[in-house]
């Protein structure tokens, strides 16, 4: 696709993560061999670290759902070419099982192939993530 189909497909990706779409709704977006991946410490929230599969993102939106209450997700920013899409911007979420507030700015680079999204890569504060997960 081009710089605006990429665009178009990071702004309908956006769209149904804050809509509260279906796990299954959010991953047709996705290639079925999607490469998933959210450095940090992968221990402690199930959605860290590197996974292969749509599954990834289906687990990631059920999860959240269930073990984060959402504050708010602020884009300042989506950027795209026609390999792929950048989106910034500050999450707030708050963990439930600690009651603690995760505030931090974020990236997400989405990498495309074809009219799907093929890797999902989300750069934000993982030692305040991990702190907010911990009891």
């Amino acid at each position: 696709m081009d710089s605006h189909g990429n665009l178009r497909l990071a702004q309908q990706f956006l769209d149904k993560l804050r809509s509260g779409a279906s796990p299954d709704e959010i991953a047709s977006l996705c290639a079925p061999d999607l490469d998933w991946n959210i450095p940090g410490d992968s221990g402690v929230l199930p959605w860290i670290g590197h996974k292969t599969g749509r599954e990834a993102i289906s687990d990631f939106v059920r999860d959240t759902q269930i073990m984060i209450e959402s504050v708010s997700f602020d884009i300042k920013d989506v950027l795209a070419n026609d390999n792929r899409a950048v989106i910034f911007g500050d999450v707030q979420s708050r963990v439930n099982a600690t009651g603690k507030l995760i505030d931090s700015a974020f990236a997400i680079v989405l990498t495309f192939s074809g009219a799907k999204i093929a890797s999902f890569l989300m750069l934000e504060d993982s030692f305040a993530v991990s702190m907010a997960a911990r009891r």
